[in-house]
């Protein structure tokens, strides 16, 4: 998988010195009002590349908090669902075996009728 990665980023980075190489006519941005940048366009557009991988980046870091916040507010409930699950198989030992002992009472108590 690296090297597939690898390959990836460097077909890139050549498309990327080659459109440089081929758009160097200075051009001017105006960013806002009274502020204006003039760079050769190859530098304008990577740059604005730049900023939309970046930006691109970061919505991912966010996405993955959110999913990481998400994954332990249900992995807490989980596991209040297993303490509750061990109480009520508690309670239900306890009473199998308050039944059981009442049974044997009931039956002690009754007279045989052998």
């Amino acid at each position: 998988m690296r090297v597939l990665n690898f390959f990836f980023i460097f077909l890139i980075c050549l498309a990327l010195v080659l459109f440089s190489i081929e758009n160097t006519e200075p051009t001017t941005i105006q960013i806002i009002k009274g502020f204006q940048v003039k760079a050769p366009l190859s530098v304008e557009l990577i740059m604005a590349t730049g900023l939309g991988a970046i930006l691109a980046w970061l919505f991912s870091l966010w996405s993955r908090m959110q999913r990481m916040l998400a994954s332990r507010a249900e992995t807490r409930q989980v596991r209040e669902k297993e303490q509750q699950i061990q109480v009520l198989e508690q309670d239900i030992e306890r009473y199998k075996a308050e039944v059981e002992a009442k049974q044997l009472l009931l039956e002690s108590g009754e007279p045989s009728t052998v």
